[in-house]
């Protein structure tokens, strides 16, 4: 860049002898030919550290971006820049929540995004070369998937779910930095990410006091789906979400997102059931006993009314979103109704949509959020 530069004064000074007759000094125009290099500079590209710890190059001005594996982030990503420009690409389970949430409804630009570059849940890369991406969104886990980006000689940025222990309040945090680096800080995000820490500090003030009697087993279904039942062991965000809110994850002692049947859950006996919006099952499947192959009928959760799909507001809930305190306050106020009492969710969804988003919920709406449609799965 140096050189650059010089070179750029060189020829400035070179413009200067060859133009005796005009009115500038010679000091003016080389001092005017150095700003204009500088700014040439400053206007091409900026480097960025991502959660991998490579320093990845990108051009300042990013017009076609196009996020992959890393499902939550068009949704922080609209949210941070105040809409979906430059994006040109995202995964089809990022728009299989974003067409059943109120994503479509603050930023409806979104549904014209290209989803054909995932082909059975894997990336095609010569279709998604089509998109002449500028660069790559991606996850920071998925190594795979970034030497295939670096191979085709696309930029890649990988955002990570793990740099924050999978708590879901700072990994939020840590999109919005990331994202800070690439387009300049937003002072509405840094708002949000302040509030989630102070939502999240009142909530385990409460919480710490429980003794483990106090405590409800609680089991997540991750993915259910074609016979296979997964949940969220230790490691993985449901963890967070259950030790933050007051409860016992039935499966601590697994890892990430193992495989588990019916057997286990038997034994655990859960409590409270947490069904994800990565399956389309619905709370009324368990209670009316309707999924062939799995009786859920002796399992006290069902038997007492105890299974909740996690909410869609912006995006699924169980991962971070832009809807983390919100997530955070509504699991606390579920598992702990006695503890949480003061705290109207109903209220605090429509506040936070109106500071944030702009948009005026009603109960309506809020019940829509409550009870998300099995479309959202994307399955």
């Amino acid at each position: 860049m140096k050189l650059k530069k010089l070179a750029a004064v060189a020829l400035g000074m070179a413009m200067v002898l060859g133009a005796a007759g005009c009115g500038n000094s010679a000091a003016e125009d080389a001092e005017q030919n150095t700003e204009t290099a500088e700014s040439a500079e400053s206007a091409g590209t900026r480097t960025v550290v991502d959660d991998t710890g490579v320093e990845v190059e990108i051009p300042e001005k990013l017009d076609r971006i196009v996020i992959s594996s890393i499902l939550p982030l068009p949704s922080v990503y609209c949210f941070f820049r105040g809409s979906s420009e430059g994006l040109v690409g995202i995964h089809p389970s990022s728009m299989a929540a974003a067409e059943n949430s109120y994503l479509t409804t603050v930023y409806p630009e979104i549904t014209e995004l290209d989803t054909s570059f995932v082909e059975n849940g894997e990336i095609n890369i010569e279709q998604l070369m089509k998109l002449e991406p500028d660069v790559v969104f991606y996850s920071a886990t998925n190594t795979d998937e970034r030497e295939m980006y670096d191979n085709a000689g696309i930029k890649a940025i990988g955002f990570s779910t793990t740099l924050s222990d999978y708590n879901c309040i700072e990994t939020f945090a840590n999109w919005v930095d990331l994202l800070g680096q690439i387009f300049g800080d937003s002072d509405r995000a840094q708002e949000v990410i302040e509030y989630g820490r102070s939502v999240e500090a009142q909530v385990l003030e409460k919480t710490a006091t429980l003794s483990d009697e106090e405590k409800p087993k609680v089991l997540v279904l991750f993915n259910y789906g074609d016979g296979t039942i997964t949940t969220s062991g230790s490691n993985f965000f449901g963890e967070y979400w259950i030790e933050a809110a007051g409860g016992i994850n039935v499966a601590a002692e697994l890892n990430g997102q193992p495989e588990i049947n019916m057997e286990q859950i038997y034994a655990w006996n859960p409590d409270m059931i947490f069904i994800t919006n990565f399956s389309s099952v619905l709370p009324e499947d368990l209670y009316n006993n309707t999924i062939e192959g799995d009786d859920w009928s002796n399992v006290k959760a069902v038997q007492e009314g105890q299974v909740y799909k996690f909410p869609l507001g912006m995006y699924r809930w169980f991962p971070p979103s832009s809807d983390t305190p919100l997530a955070l306050m509504w699991l606390a106020k579920t598992i702990q109704p006695e503890l949480f009492a003061d705290i109207d969710i109903d209220q605090e969804i429509k506040d936070y949509y109106v500071k944030y988003y702009n948009v005026e919920l009603t109960d309506d709406d809020l019940q829509v959020i409550y009870n998300p449609a099995r479309e959202a799965a994307g399955n």
